[in-house]
C-alpha cells in the first residue's frame, strides 16, 4: 500500500491527461524561476545604477563633461543615464539652431526623455506578464488535473464489487498531486510578480522625478540664453 502511494509511483501511474498537466505545470514552474532570477538581476542592477548616476549628477559636475563621460562608457543598466543622455542630446541639437524658441526646445527635450523613459519601462517590466499568467492560471490547471484524476478514480469503482478506501485512495492521491504542483508553480510566481512590479514602479517614479528635475535645470539654462 505504501509503495502504491509513494509520490513517484503515483506520478508514473497517473493517467496520460494528468501526467500531461503535471508536465506542463513543472515546465511553467521552471520557466518562471528562470524569469524570477533574470528579473532580480535586471531590477537590482537598475537600482544600483540609478543610485550611482544620481550621485554623479548631483555632485556638481559639469553637465557637458558628464554627458561626454556617459557617451564614452554608457551603462545600459542605468535608466537615469539613458534619460539624461537623450534629454541633453536633444537640448544640444535644438539650441544649436538659430533663433531657437525656448518653449520648442523644452518640448523637444521632454519628448526625447519620455521616449527614453518608455524604453526603460519596457526593460523593467519585460516578462512580468508571464509571471502573472503562471500565478493566475497554474492553480486552475492543477485543479483540472485533479478533477480529471478523481473522475477516473470513481469510474474505476464501477469495476469493483465492493468500494474500499484502498481501492480509491491511489486515484485520489495522484489527482491531488496535480493541484499541489499547480500551487508550487503559482505561489513563487505571484510573490515575484508583486515584488518586481512594485520595484519597477518605484524605479519608474524615480526616473520621472529625475526627468522633471533635469527639465528644470535645462529650462533655466535655455531661458538664460
Amino acid at each position: 500500500m505504501e509503495d502504491q502511494l509513494s509520490i513517484w509511483s503515483l506520478v508514473f501511474g497517473a493517467s496520460f491527461v494528468v501526467q500531461l498537466v503535471m508536465l506542463s505545470l513543472l515546465a511553467a514552474s521552471f520557466l518562471s524561476w528562470v524569469v524570477i532570477f533574470q528579473r532580480r538581476r535586471v531590477i537590482s542592477g537598475a537600482q544600483k545604477a540609478f543610485k550611482a548616476f544620481e550621485e554623479r549628477f548631483w555632485s556638481g559636475a559639469d553637465l557637458g563633461q558628464l554627458y561626454r563621460e556617459a557617451n564614452a562608457d554608457p551603462d545600459s543598466e542605468s535608466g537615469a543615464e539613458n534619460i539624461f543622455r537623450a534629454g541633453l542630446k536633444e537640448f544640444t541639437r535644438l539650441t544649436q539652431q538659430s533663433n531657437a524658441d525656448p518653449d520648442m526646445v523644452m518640448n523637444g527635450v521632454q519628448r526625447a526623455m519620455r521616449v527614453a523613459m518608455a524604453r526603460e519601462e519596457e526593460k523593467l517590466e519585460a516578462h512580468l506578464p508571464f509571471l502573472a499568467t503562471v500565478g493566475s492560471t497554474s492553480p486552475y490547471v492543477g485543479l483540472f488535473g485533479t478533477v480529471w484524476g478523481i473522475m477516473n478514480a470513481f469510474r474505476g469503482l464501477a469495476n469493483v464489487q465492493q468500494a474500499t478506501l484502498a481501492s480509491v485512495a491511489p486515484g485520489i492521491s495522484e489527482a491531488l498531486i496535480a493541484t499541489a504542483i499547480g500551487l508550487f508553480a503559482a505561489i513563487p510566481a505571484v510573490v515575484a510578480y508583486n515584488r518586481y512590479s512594485a520595484s519597477a514602479d518605484s524605479l519608474l517614479n524615480s526616473y520621472e522625478t529625475f526627468a522633471d528635475e533635469f527639465s528644470s535645470i535645462l529650462y533655466r539654462r535655455v531661458h538664460a540664453r
